[in-house]
């Protein structure tokens, strides 16, 4: 009875150095995706944390992207980019309090969010 309580503790271990493993891995990448055929670009890792967004001119004025000043697309990527964030924040706090209901406050290594 007591080999298997150790074998299942190691088991459970190496499970949560993968897990711990696979979420730098996961947090390392950058994935992006894009609409209007690349005039908006969107990046994140791969947990999906927001990273950047890019505006094309095009996006803004497709008739006459020349026109559009620099500044407004920063500006406008800038105030995209607050809102994706605190979106961000929000949403992975709220993830931190269900898990915490769930674990009982107990830290289990690799369910870190």
């Amino acid at each position: 009875m007591g080999m298997n309580l150790m074998g299942l503790m190691k088991h459970v271990q190496a499970a949560q150095k993968r897990a711990e493993v696979a979420q730098k891995e996961l947090s390392a990448l950058e994935i992006t995706g894009e609409s209007a055929g690349g005039y908006v670009k969107f990046t994140c890792d791969g947990q999906g944390k927001f990273k950047s967004i890019k505006i094309a001119p095009e996006a803004i004025n497709a008739e006459n992207p020349s026109a559009v000043d620099s500044e407004t697309i920063e500006m406008l990527e800038d105030l995209i980019s607050a809102a994706i964030t605190q979106a961000n924040e929000r949403a992975s706090a709220e993830m931190g309090a269900k898990m915490k209901q769930i674990t009982g406050g107990i830290n289990i290594p690799g369910l870190s969010f």
